[in-house]
């Protein structure tokens, strides 16, 4: 039995997944179904190696991927190589997760500390919360609301620009500016 290099198995499964692609563009239901069959063991090995010490979230991510890859077909360039398109989604699903995952884990204090010192951080983070309410309170509705949702709320940039009507570029200097605002509230009331 003949074995067939990487390199040859690798360019052959980007050639039948970018096959697939084209005929499922072009209205072939069944071959838009095999490929996205076909992709989603794809994503899977690739998210498998990036998350090995987090298995559990693999399948998440795999769907996120194709529905993602799905809503984006039609930026698809035929001329250009498909795997590199889908990795480019899957990292970008990838990074996004581990930001949601690296805020939420900030978010959980170890419950193994002290009560007496839980309760005096509970009364320091509440009263951080009320001056920083007062302070974003300050700041206009353009500057406030980017970093609400953006730093606070953890969304990304794209999803507060099309959730408040922005371009994504008015949203980062909505952000920028209302953070160099607040510190310079800040510095003044020291």
């Amino acid at each position: 039995m003949q074995r067939i290099p990487i390199e040859g198995r690798l360019r052959a499964g980007e050639e039948r997944l970018k096959e697939l692609l084209v005929r499922g563009l072009a209205g072939e239901g069944p071959a838009y179904q095999a490929f996205l069959k076909e992709l989603s063991a794809h994503l899977r090995a690739f998210l498998r190696r990036r998350l090995a010490r987090l298995p559990d979230e693999v399948e998440d991510l795999v769907q996120e991927s194709l529905l993602a890859v799905h809503n984006q077909r039609h930026t698809y360039d035929a001329g250009q190589p498909l795997t590199a398109w889908v990795h480019a989604i899957a990292t970008y699903k990838l990074v996004d997760f581990l930001r949601r995952r690296a805020r939420r884990d900030l978010l959980v204090d170890s419950l193994d500390d002290d009560m007496e010192v839980l309760s005096s951080a509970d009364a320091q983070a509440g009263e951080a919360r009320r001056d920083l309410a007062r302070l974003l309170d300050e700041l206009p509705e353009r500057q406030r609301l980017p970093i609400i949702q953006v730093k606070i709320k953890g969304l990304s940039v794209v999803e507060v620009a099309r959730a408040m009507g922005m371009s994504e570029s008015a949203v980062k200097v909505g952000v920028h500016r209302g953070l160099k605002a607040l510190a310079a509230k800040v510095r003044e009331s020291k």
